[in-house]
């Protein structure tokens, strides 16, 4: 059954549907007809008996020692000439003066006895007798003067039975029901291609296995997923979203859901890059994408990914790729020495040789312990290290203020976060400072769990006009793919963390960005 098309399944459907609809309209059909026609029947029953009771013949024999002589073949003769069932005349004592059984003349009846005798009423009812229900119409018999009653007059008429009637229609109800099949059949037809069209001409089996299907796909990846209509009301939500937003009704909104975040306070638009979004002191990346169909809103889509994402994100935008141009710096800077070196030793100037070397090792061992004196996290600790490698084969003099300390990250920053800002401002400060003579640039870091606090100055070109605008998402001076989205992420990292940006410049004089989350500069 559940292989068959919905076409099949229409038809068969409205078959039934068809078939029980004229069974049921057929039988109060005749229950219709049959009552037409006991009401039919008990006013020509009682016309009947009324022509009788008016007979002078029968108002003068009736109670009479031989009135049935006279008033039984009275009755037979009306009987047989309007095709009653029977005609039966009593005295005020119940006894039969005609009745179509003639041996039952004479004979009394104590029904009429009981509760007809003594009222002067006109009425119509409905007995089972012998050969099945009847309309009986009672109707006194008064004497000549009309002054008193004399006998009763009851005139029947069965019932036609309901094997009669439907034989009767039974050309009727086929035609009813062959046409109503026919019709059902065709809108059976036409309503199942209608919906085969706004289903994308899938079986209902193949939408449910769809739904199924999209359901465990969903509910299996690694991602938070929400969907929502048109106007913010939760569709669909996984168990990861439910997981990070600690939100396990059935039905809500994104208002209620992310109450007091960017993404309950704006107005969602297409935002295929990562924001960031705080949630019960975790830090997770957000997607949004709209969903349409036919071009018309129809919701969004919202993905949320967890702290490893930001790990990768931040990976992506300064590690793997800064790695490889810090490990080539460091390549060819050694490769420099080396030939330095090696070329002093030729010329036989082994303690200028040396000098360099320990020179070289001096220098690296000041800056390894100087990070190591005040930056407790070795991630930090390998960037610092690099973007110092970087720089020097830049030509830039990078300088960690002694002043500086990491001790911790604040709650809400994660490793991640602190290699993506730190990493972006360095790369941005020391590209600013290329077309300069003089290429410096510091940075001042300072924090711990409670607060953070960078400030980087620079000996760069500077930014004209607003300097804000290097927070907005693309914008760049570079011409290369991919840039314009770190000084974004970074504004979004902070402020996300209840922290402040801000940055000032000068046209050829240099830049400073300043950043500062939590408790006041220890």
């Amino acid at each position: 059954m559940e292989k068959l098309s919905l076409q099949f399944k229409m038809f068969i459907f409205s078959f039934v549907i068809v078939f029980f609809s004229i069974f049921t309209s057929g039988a109060m059909m005749i229950h219709n007809i049959g009552g037409a026609f006991e009401k039919e029947f008990g006013l020509r029953a009682i016309a009947i008996a009324r022509t009788v009771a008016q007979m002078r013949d029968v108002q003068e024999t009736v109670g009479t020692k031989q009135g049935f002589e006279t008033i039984q073949p009275i009755a037979e003769r009306i009987r047989l000439a309007t095709d009653v069932d029977y005609i039966v005349i009593f005295d005020m004592n119940g006894v039969r003066y005609s009745h179509p059984s003639e041996s039952k003349i004479g004979t009394v009846s104590e029904d009429i006895v009981k509760n007809v005798a003594s009222s002067q009423h006109e009425y119509i009812s409905k007995a089972l007798g012998v050969q099945g229900f009847s309309i009986r119409a009672f109707i006194p018999i008064m004497n000549s003067d009309a002054t008193k009653q004399v006998g009763v007059i009851n005139v029947g008429i069965l019932s036609p039975k309901w094997y009669i009637l439907v034989e009767r229609y039974k050309s009727d109800i086929l035609f009813s029901l062959f046409w109503g099949i026919v019709i059902g059949l065709i809108g059976s037809i036409l309503i199942a291609r209608h919906i085969k069209r706004q289903t994308l001409n899938l079986e209902p089996y193949q939408i449910a296995r769809i739904v199924q299907e999209r359901s465990a796909i969903m509910q299996a990846m690694d991602v938070g997923i929400l969907a929502t209509d048109e106007v913010g009301h939760i569709t669909f939500i996984n168990r990861l979203a439910r997981q990070y937003t600690h939100y396990f009704s059935n039905d809500g909104t994104l208002e209620k859901i992310f109450q007091n975040t960017w993404l309950a306070e704006e107005k969602i638009a297409n935002n295929e890059n990562y924001r960031p979004l705080l949630l019960f002191d975790q830090m997770y990346l957000v997607r949004t994408f709209p969903i349409r169909i036919n071009d018309k809103n129809a919701g969004y889509l919202i993905m949320i990914t967890n702290r490893q994402e930001a790990h990768i994100l931040a990976e992506q935008l300064t590690g793997v790729k800064a790695l490889v141009d810090t490990l080539r710096a460091q390549h060819h800077e050694s490769l420099n020495r080396l030939h330095s070196i090696a070329g002093l030793i030729q010329l036989d100037r082994n303690e200028d040789a040396l000098s360099l070397i320990i020179d070289e090792i001096t220098d690296e061992e000041t800056i390894i312990q100087k990070l190591r004196d005040k930056i407790h996290d070795y991630s930090i600790q390998g960037l610092f290290l690099g973007k110092h490698s970087r720089a020097k084969e830049l030509g830039v003099d990078l300088t960690l203020d002694d002043d500086s300390y990491l001790l911790d990250f604040m709650t809400g920053f994660s490793s991640g976060d602190m290699i993506t800002i730190i990493g972006n401002l360095i790369d941005n400060a020391m590209e600013a400072c290329l077309t300069k003579e003089t290429r410096d640039v510091n940075i001042l870091v300072q924090g711990d769990q409670h607060f953070l606090f960078i400030e980087i100055q620079d000996s760069g070109v500077g930014i004209e006009g607003n300097p804000n605008k290097i927070f907005d998402y693309g914008y760049s001076t570079k011409q290369q793919a991919g840039h314009g989205i770190g000084m974004a992420l970074i504004k979004q990292i902070i402020e996300s963390n209840k922290g402040k940006i801000s940055v000032t410049s000068e046209v050829n004089i240099g830049t400073t960005i300043t950043i500062q989350a939590g408790g006041e500069i220890l």
